[in-house]
């Protein structure tokens, strides 16, 4: 059976998607290391005003 062009439409398919997640990753101007720090941040914040 001959799948015809569904294959390589699929694959381009696939690929924008890989694409578009890729960008979500991305958290504000600083990316995923920022974010963690900042999250860092307010965690030690908030075990400083517990103890």
């Amino acid at each position: 059976m001959a799948r015809g062009n569904q294959r390589d439409r699929d694959r381009e398919k696939n690929l924008k998607k890989k694409a578009q997640t890729k960008t979500k990753t991305e958290v504000g101007k600083g990316g995923i290391l920022a974010k963690k720090e900042n999250d860092a941040d307010k965690m030690r914040a908030k075990q400083a005003l517990g103890m």
